[in-house]
């Protein structure tokens, strides 16, 4: 059994989430903005917890983590607004991350997206580009942290049926359910081979933990 906070509680992968982690017996507090969403969150088996972490200094969010055996950060500012992009994508998740270290929680789960990274291409005048760039800042902070960290770069997502597979060594565009990112979130939490790593995925053919786990 292991106590696992999500940040970003009520997005469509933490509630997907959620219920897998519950189901093998961990204790999951989703964390989440708003109030109006704690019923549904509860219904996943989390526990709902209310915190604005665009908001919490790094002593707010340390607080926060207090206790947990493990962070996965599945928040987003959803884009459109690019100031709150970086506010959120990047400089909360820093803080998260700094807070992880300050609170003794060592094992923290990033879930970024395929392409993430200093030379992600996207133009400046693209919509896409603050977050891009948050995402980079936010994924290249984690590496240089002590964390026992795994960053997840999952492609475009889709509200599909789960199949349980997927592809690390060739995603191609990385196409993926939200369902199945949500189990390849649960199976690198309990597999020691992905600390450290960044594992890029979409929908393929090899079940997910056998895919995930350096050492198959």
């Amino acid at each position: 059994m292991s106590r696992v906070l999500i940040i970003g509680g009520h997005g469509k992968v933490a509630l997907r989430l959620a219920p897998l982690l519950v189901e093998r017996g961990d204790v999951v507090t989703s964390v989440i903005r708003n109030p109006d969403h704690q019923d549904e969150v509860a219904a996943t088996g989390a526990i709902p917890l209310i915190a604005d972490v665009e908001h919490l200094d790094t002593d707010g969010l340390t607080a926060l983590l207090d206790g947990q055996d493990a962070v996965v950060w599945s928040a987003g500012a959803g884009g459109g607004n690019p100031e709150r992009t970086y506010a959120v994508d990047r400089d909360a998740a820093v803080r998260s991350m700094d807070a992880a270290q300050a609170a003794g929680v060592s094992r923290y789960v990033m879930v970024s997206y395929l392409g993430a990274g200093p030379g992600h291409g996207v133009p400046e005048d693209s919509s896409f580009f603050a977050y891009a760039e948050a995402k980079t800042a936010a994924d290249e902070h984690l590496r240089a942290s002590d964390l026992d960290y795994t960053i997840l770069q999952p492609g475009p997502l889709t509200l599909d049926e789960p199949t349980g597979l997927v592809e690390v060594a060739d995603p191609g565009d990385g196409r993926v359910t939200r369902a199945d990112v949500a189990a390849v979130v649960a199976a690198v939490l309990v597999d020691s081979t992905t600390v450290g790593r960044t594992i890029a995925f979409g929908n393929g053919g090899t079940p997910i933990a056998e895919a995930v786990s350096a050492s198959s």
